[in-house]
């Protein structure tokens, strides 16, 4: 049993090493993804340029605009002269959001008195100009803060300083770069699996592999290890780029990364199989598998976090392998995450492989007959 085994899972490396297209697809794009991802895949608003309209032009109009031209987030400050050209510009997506002061403004922040201000935002990218708009709201505070206390206090007054836990520099790249080993792993591993079965049936060769030696779950065993293999490979090269290239920290146990990664490439290898019992062509089997991961990483708190998703919408996450891979790998590269709670999110990824293996194997079975 173990010589068949071992020839079958040799003959599936070969499969897709001996190919130099895949070859490409397995070395080429992980490694672009993961340098392009890393910068691109931000939340951050940053380079934001912003559109006022000064009907005051007095001490605290001006020192409001240089604040928020020193801020880090905005570029430039376009200064407009009626609200016609204010329009225009947040029309044309040349401004993300504008600022009109009333012609009051100064004499009413220096009496102490509520300001006219008014802050009007792109609805149409929601998301960043929200961003904005509380970067725009923090300084709008510390301005009215600093004018409504006398000079002579200002010493004593409370200052708020805050700290970031796990991420101290606030460096996105630590956050984005642990979550794409997760992303690229789930892209490249699924594909390589469903790809599999459907390339045997293209090229003539699954019925010679059904009239081999080989044995049912031989087969399916075979068709297990190489992806995992080459998972772990991939998932390695990942690992030292994050550390090596982009400098995020690892502050958990190694070992426990790559214990749970297995479970993790099972489960996602279970789909892959499956899918690619059902798929006559490679054509669909890459339908099938898109199909599965654009919902996955979307489902997985990647992009969104899960709570804010519908109540009805949650319960779906669960099923979703690479949500609980993520709190791994972010765990333990930046929180140093307890061998207890990588058991946690461990336990659900079994349950999955097996359950996706289960299938796979019922359904490769079924069509066998």
């Amino acid at each position: 049993m173990w010589g068949r085994l071992k020839a079958l899972i040799v003959k599936e490396l070969l499969a897709v090493l001996r190919d130099p297209r895949a070859r490409i697809i397995l070395i080429g794009p992980p490694i672009i993804q993961l340098v392009v991802f890393s910068y691109a895949v931000t939340l951050e608003v940053k380079n934001v340029d912003i559109a006022v309209l000064d009907r005051d032009h007095g001490a605290w109009s001006q020192e409001l605009l240089q604040r928020i031209a020193g801020a880090p987030s905005f570029r430039a400050i376009v200064p407009v002269a009626t609200p016609a050209a204010l329009r225009q510009a947040i029309d044309r997506e040349e401004v993300l959001a504008a600022i009109q002061l009333g012609p009051s403004f100064s004499r009413d922040i220096a009496a102490g008195r509520p300001a006219e201000l008014q802050i009007i935002l792109d609805g149409r990218r929601s998301n960043a100009a929200q961003i904005v708009a509380g970067y725009l709201n923090r300084i709008v505070t510390g301005l009215a803060a600093d004018a409504a206390r006398p000079g002579a206090h200002r010493a004593a007054a409370t200052t708020l300083v805050p700290r970031d836990w796990f991420n101290p520099n606030r460096d996105y790249v630590w956050y984005t770069v642990p979550n794409l080993i997760a992303v690229i792993a789930l892209l490249i591993g699924l594909i390589v699996t469903a790809l599999s079965i459907a390339r045997e049936r293209e090229l003539g060769t699954f019925d010679q592999l059904m009239v081999s030696p080989l044995r049912t779950h031989e087969i399916l065993l075979g068709k297990l290890v190489a992806p995992l293999l080459i998972g772990i490979v991939l998932i390695t090269v990942y690992v030292l780029a994050a550390l090596f290239v982009f400098g995020v920290p690892l502050r958990g146990s190694l070992l426990l990364l790559y214990g749970s990664a297995v479970f993790y490439l099972a489960a996602l290898v279970g789909l892959g199989l499956f899918i690619s019992s059902l798929a006559a062509t490679q054509q669909q089997a890459i339908l099938g598998a898109f199909l599965f991961m654009v919902p996955a990483i979307l489902l997985s708190g990647f992009a969104t976090p899960i709570n804010n998703m519908p109540g009805w919408l949650q319960p779906a996450t669960l099923f979703d392998p690479l949500r609980y891979f993520l709190v791994i790998v972010n765990g333990v590269f930046l929180k140093g995450l307890e061998p207890g709670e990588i058991l946690a999110n461990t336990l659900p990824l079994a349950l999955i492989a097996l359950v996706t293996l289960s299938a796979a194997a019922w359904l490769f079975r079924t069509r066998m007959e």
